[in-house]
């Protein structure tokens, strides 16, 4: 078995500062890539670069802001020389019941998961298209289901996946290919950012009552992915805890 079946091959993974983003970009430059990771936390990236085994590339990137996105893009190609694989990972969870909810909150959801997953297909898409690569975007089981409280953040996922399919259709014949990842509960600090503080407990209640996935499982479903033969189109693939119902 090759452990190397990225070699040659350029990622950009956003959201790269921490959980899901961050073992992704450790699981691809493990597999041999080459790999330039985006986040606002830029001390986090450069620590994160200091551990990887190959070349790691740090921009300082905010999604919500279409020129940054558009700089981290340009910056990878420019540096690598092209781009094999985007992983779309930046997201923001803040739960929150409808009413009475904080509106600037659903703003900040859908402009940093909707809105910054879109600018990055966009910006990254001519260069994919060259090299005949992959989108792998992180959604979520709440992409599949929606439940109370999570209502605005359900509703980016949801787009997420209807924007994925559309591109799916736009693109699988040019050679590039599309995937959806739906993790259950990770362990991560996405609940840390709930400002609810009954939500809050609610949500940290629900972790501790089951075997949460590490964000490795869902780099793992990633590496997976992206090393399949270039005929093999993975274009979903849900993963939840064992102990997860819903």
């Amino acid at each position: 078995m090759n452990n190397h079946p990225l070699n040659g091959r350029v990622a950009l993974v956003t959201g790269a500062s921490s959980g899901i983003g961050q073992a992704t970009a450790l699981a691809l430059s493990r597999a041999g890539a080459t790999v330039a990771v985006a986040a606002r936390r830029t001390d986090r990236l450069e620590a994160l670069a200091e551990q990887a085994p190959g070349e790691m590339l740090v921009f300082k990137t905010d999604v919500t802001d279409h020129a940054s996105v558009q700089e981290a893009i340009g910056g990878s190609v420019e540096r690598f020389g092209a781009l094999d694989v985007l992983v779309n990972n930046a997201g923001v969870m803040l739960n929150s019941f409808i009413h009475g909810a904080d509106v600037t909150e659903w703003t900040r959801m859908v402009d940093t998961n909707l809105l910054g997953s879109m600018y990055a297909v966009h910006a990254a898409l001519p260069h994919l298209l060259e090299s005949k690569g992959t989108v792998v975007q992180i959604s979520s089981t709440s992409g599949r289901t929606a439940s109370a409280a999570s209502g605005v953040y359900a509703a980016t996922k949801f787009g997420i996946n209807a924007f994925c399919e559309a591109l799916r259709q736009e693109v699988t014949e040019q050679g590039v290919r599309v995937v959806v990842v739906e993790p259950g509960f990770v362990s991560t600090e996405l609940t840390a950012h709930i400002t609810d503080p009954a939500i809050h407990a609610m949500a940290k209640e629900m972790a501790a009552s089951m075997r949460t996935l590490d964000p490795e499982d869902i780099a793992e479903a990633v590496l997976y992915a992206v090393t399949q033969p270039a005929h093999v189109a993975v274009n979903e693939i849900l993963v939840r805890p064992t102990d997860q119902s819903r």
